[in-house]
């Protein structure tokens, strides 16, 4: 019990309940690790061009964006009895990834290949929204550095297999070869352990956890969803000038792309913001109208009305996700080009290349498995959370910028140690600090719209990079780790401003 407030406290978990929470999201990121390192390599084996990969890897942001708010909030309002709340999307998602990574290799035209990565990644955020809220839910305020920690190792953990996979087989005899227009064995067995691992790992934390129910929450003085009503009516009193605004920005973006001959896939940005315009008008009218809480008028009054530590982390998260999107798109070409000589697909010094990326990104995902249980929670405790993040990030825009310099491929071993502190941090200190300051009943939603912030520069970065690099650094995929560079150091600049919750 709380001796200043005299209310009941959540228990305080050991080391256990906090392995039991998380454990699950070592098998997410198990597959979108494969996702990443492999993805990139698949569509150029099955005839993509360079040119084509950014419009290809679109699905990715785009699913997170549609899916995350929406399933946040759903999760915030779903109460199954003994099935929990977050416990049934887990599942759910984890089928339906689980098949995705089952189909995937058996595709033998690109068509089929880019649809099954919106099936996947959509999949994958379905089971991943609700695991951010549920470390929230599980979790007393002074555990919520070291629950974040632990699923940050579990996400490094889970990530070295995953890049890992191919990289093994083939030491193991698995041919790492194919035909064009074929997937090489070494991916194809890849994705179906991976399949089985994701779904095993989710279900571990599905069986060994139990929720807490609405009446044990109210309990322990967490907030309801009854202050939904004032969210209406802050909507309700509101014009459309700022719907207005993001409708006449998607305009000017879809009349730049055609005056300016910019890349078509630009297009989809112009969309999605003359979207969310029209859908906030719709949204403010109903409120207007006096019409009850809904799923839209919901996700857009909060959204509105976002805390302002949650704004602060918002310019952070843009530059932060779209230095690791580049790297995520590119790192395979740049590697193949200018460490191995190798711009076709089809030769084995390619392959090789993807595999030694493979072992690239295990490593900085293994640094920040390490990282997240060893650095970040002493430099929080003793420098605080907002700077500790603002160090690591500086520490990734040097892993990037050192591409540059090195020029044997197992010297990228030490770029990736700067990257992978940065990545503990990316996926730890934010969600720590807005774990503390967020109303827990609407936790799920926010943790969704705040994934906005992760998509928003991974959508420009899929529909703008290739312009740039077109017009400016035709067929020299290495300019893209400068840029990576250069946003994230950005980003440890912005992260100065975020003022976290005493």
């Amino acid at each position: 019990m709380d001796q200043v407030t005299g209310r009941l406290e959540k228990p305080r978990q050991g080391w256990a309940g906090l392995w039991n929470i998380s454990f699950g999201f070592f098998g997410i990121q198990i597959g979108f690790a494969l996702q990443n390192a492999n993805m990139s390599r698949v569509f150029q084996s099955l005839g993509a061009s360079l040119d084509d990969l950014p419009a290809l890897w679109i699905a990715a942001p785009l699913t997170g964006l549609l899916v995350q708010p929406i399933i946040g909030f759903m999760s915030d309002r779903t109460w199954l009895g003994r099935f929990g709340r977050r416990r049934p999307y887990f599942v759910a998602g984890a089928l339906l990834a689980a098949l995705s990574l089952l189909l995937m290799p058996l595709s033998h035209v690109l068509l089929m290949a880019a649809l099954l990565l919106w099936t996947l990644d959509a999949s994958l955020n379905i089971s991943m929204e609700p695991f951010r809220a549920f470390v929230g839910d599980q979790l007393r305020k002074d555990q919520h550095t070291a629950g974040y920690a632990v699923q940050t190792a579990f996400i490094g953990a889970g990530a070295v297999m995953g890049s890992l996979f191919p990289y093994l087989l083939e030491h193991w005899g698995v041919s790492n070869v194919a035909a064009t227009g074929n997937i090489p064995d070494t991916v194809r067995w890849s994705f179906w352990a991976g399949g089985a691992a994701l779904f095993a790992a989710v279900m571990w934390t599905v069986l060994t956890t139990r929720e807490y129910s609405p009446a044990e929450m109210r309990s322990f003085g967490e907030e309801t969803l009854e202050g939904e009503g004032e969210t209406m009516r802050a909507l309700a009193a509101r014009n459309y000038l700022s719907s207005l605004l993001w409708a006449v920005a998607g305009g000017v973006v879809i009349v730049a792309v055609a005056e300016l001959g910019l890349e078509k896939e630009v297009y989809l940005l112009g969309a999605l913001l003359i979207g969310y315009g029209l859908l906030s008008a719709i949204a403010i009218a109903f409120a207007k109208q006096g019409r009850p809480a809904n799923m839209l008028g919901s996700i857009v009054g909060d959204f509105s009305g976002m805390p302002t530590v949650m704004k602060q982390l918002a310019l952070v998260q843009f530059f932060s996700w779209s230095a690791l999107f580049i790297m995520w798109i590119n790192t395979t070409p740049v590697v193949a080009q200018n460490f191995f000589g190798a711009s076709d697909a089809a030769s084995p010094a390619y392959q090789e290349a993807g595999n030694w990326v493979g072992v690239l990104f295990a490593v900085y995902n293994g640094v920040a498995a390490i990282a997240a249980l060893a650095l970040l929670p002493a430099l929080a405790n003793r420098i605080g959370k907002a700077r500790t993040h603002a160090i690591c990030l500086a520490a990734g825009a040097l892993g990037y910028a050192s591409f540059f310099f090195f020029k044997d491929p197992q010297h990228l071993l030490i770029a990736e140690i700067g990257v992978g502190i940065a990545w503990a941090s990316i996926l730890a200190m934010p969600y720590a600090i807005l774990a503390s300051s967020l109303p827990q009943a609407k936790l799920g939603t926010y943790m969704g719209l705040f994934n906005i912030f992760i998509v928003v520069p991974q959508l420009l970065v899929a529909t703008v990079m290739g312009s740039i690099m077109k017009a400016f650094f035709p067929d020299q995929p290495i300019w893209t780790m400068a840029f990576a560079a250069g946003v994230m150091g950005l980003a440890a600049l912005a992260t100065l401003r975020v003022r976290e919750a005493g």
